[in-house]
């Protein structure tokens, strides 16, 4: 049986225009989906705050309360618990954390002990300044199989760090393989005294950071060429 000009899946006729395709979304679709995550965004920073109020061990009542929806709203934009405290070290990683910390590694400094000096400020600074949300991201450091914010910072910074040590000996003709070695040295050195200093407090920040830029300059300043210029 011959198909007619406008049957079904019959070619067009010479000079007539082709069909556009079916979106695969329609606007109700697509509207949905940013919906959901704007949904889930202000419930992660319900989360946050919650977190600032009542330390690691909040619960996802208290996030129900901050968000102001029942706890059954919460849990049809996360699976579980973990994965809500996935969302929310992400959010102190990406928005708190590292911002501070990479934005003084590449900014612009007098000399390589200012440089120092100001990252490991900020680090400090943080502690100081978001106590909880530190507290909260130690508490969660290690779990097996889920989103570790400790161990991930670690590794940005000590990239960073990395890549400026590795393009300064390059530049001077010298091999580069200590550079990652070195980075987390001062990462893991600066990391773990100031989380010891959190709860020892036996200095002030002040002086906490100047001892810390006197060790960790102390070290690389004969290891690693100076900038030129």
């Amino acid at each position: 049986m011959q198909r007619g000009a406008g049957s079904p899946g019959a070619p067009p006729r010479s000079g007539e225009p082709l069909e556009a395709p079916l979106p695969v979304l329609d606007g109700r679709r697509s509207r949905w989906t940013e919906h959901r995550r704007a949904r889930r965004e202000e419930l992660v920073g319900a989360a946050v705050e919650a977190v600032r109020r009542t330390g690691p061990a909040f619960a996802v009542d208290d996030v129900a309360r901050s968000a102001g929806v029942s706890k059954t709203v919460i849990y049809r934009y996360f699976t579980d618990k973990d994965e809500l405290v996935d969302a929310v070290l992400a959010r102190i990683s990406n928005a708190i954390l590292l911002p501070r910390l990479l934005g003084e590694i590449d900014r612009d400094h007098p000399d390589d002990r200012a440089a120092l000096r100001a990252v490991i400020t900020a680090f400090v600074a943080l502690i100081e300044d978001e106590p909880e949300l530190y507290r909260f991201a130690y508490a969660h450091s290690g779990r097996s199989g889920r989103a570790d914010l400790v161990a991930a910072t670690e590794h940005e910074i000590a990239a960073a760090l990395c890549g400026v040590m590795s393009a300064r000996l390059a530049d001077a003709g010298r091999p580069t393989d200590a550079a990652m070695t070195w980075a987390y040295g001062v990462v893991g050195m600066v990391q773990l005294a100031a989380h010891w200093w959190s709860g020892a407090r036996s200095v002030t920040a002040p002086e906490l950071v100047e001892q810390l830029t006197l060790l960790a300059h102390g070290g690389l300043g004969t290891l690693v060429p100076p900038r030129r210029g």
